[in-house]
């Protein structure tokens, strides 16, 4: 199921950006025209390209980020040897 959606997803943040300026646009228009399906259109499309980009990043990256810092603990933490 992720490969399809991958499939789709663009790989640059070109349209993301598109989509979400066209949503303020559209939510502004709808406003200014006081119309609710507007307004709703607008906010589904910026919800959207918020929603997908970060997607889109997980899914096209080659390799996933390491989980935290790399301290190698067991090599600082010395055994305690009894004098």
């Amino acid at each position: 199921m992720e490969v399809l959606i991958a499939s789709v997803l663009p790989e640059s943040i070109g349209p993301y950006i598109g989509l979400m300026i066209a949503g303020f646009v559209i939510g502004s228009i709808g406003h200014a025209a006081k119309s609710r399906w507007l307004v709703l259109v607008g906010v589904i499309m910026i919800l959207l390209a918020t929603l997908l980009f970060p997607f889109a990043l997980q899914v096209f990256e080659d390799e996933p980020p390491p989980p935290g810092p790399d301290v190698p603990i067991a090599r600082t933490i010395s055994p305690a040897v009894p004098s």
